[in-house]
């Protein structure tokens, strides 16, 4: 099983981008940013929409802090397209396709029974670790709001006690 601290698994999956726009991402490509990477389990789905419109409309403030936002499914590239020219609309970050379903294995988020991931959470720092893994159950969605927190915890390098939030002091290394 993937821990924090080891190396996060590298991947190249195709993905949309845009309105619509097909593109092959590499975990490498983003090699000095820190990556949000975060699973959903299906598009056409009910609180899918509500996690991957939040990430958007944050989307520039993640890129303040010197991260990219990925999000992934076990559904095609061109379900993700129809999906952003039908119903969920423009999106400022990656949706990746993992239809062969051997990211979301390696990253433990598939759920294999059912052919889909959980929700899970990934942050992965600038030299490719991964600091932060966070399972969800499928039918709740996760807080935008507490992964920009953890973001933001983790770039101090220091220890942040509960509920730190940035400008806060910290209890240091």
């Amino acid at each position: 099983m993937l821990m924090v601290g080891q190396k996060a698994p590298d991947f190249t999956l195709d993905g949309v981008i845009g309105k619509g726009d097909f593109k092959t991402f590499n975990l490498s490509d983003f090699k000095g940013k820190w990556v949000v990477l975060f699973f959903y389990p299906l598009d056409f789905t009910f609180v899918c929409p509500t996690e991957i419109t939040g990430f958007s409309k944050r989307d520039e403030e993640f890129k303040k802090l010197n991260a990219v936002v990925l999000g992934a499914s076990t559904d095609s590239k061109f379900s993700h397209k129809a999906w952003i020219q039908g119903t969920l609309g423009e999106i400022r970050y990656p949706l990746l396709s993992d239809m062969n379903r051997d990211v979301s294995r390696k990253y433990g988020a598939l759920i294999e029974e059912k052919g889909h991931t959980t929700r899970a959470t990934f942050i992965i720092d600038p030299e490719g670790t991964l600091q932060y893994a966070l399972y969800h159950n499928t039918n709740v969605g996760r807080s935008v709001e507490e992964t920009v927190r953890v973001l933001e915890a983790l770039q101090t390098g220091e220890r942040c006690p509960v509920e730190w939030k940035k400008g806060e002091k910290t209890l240091g290394k």
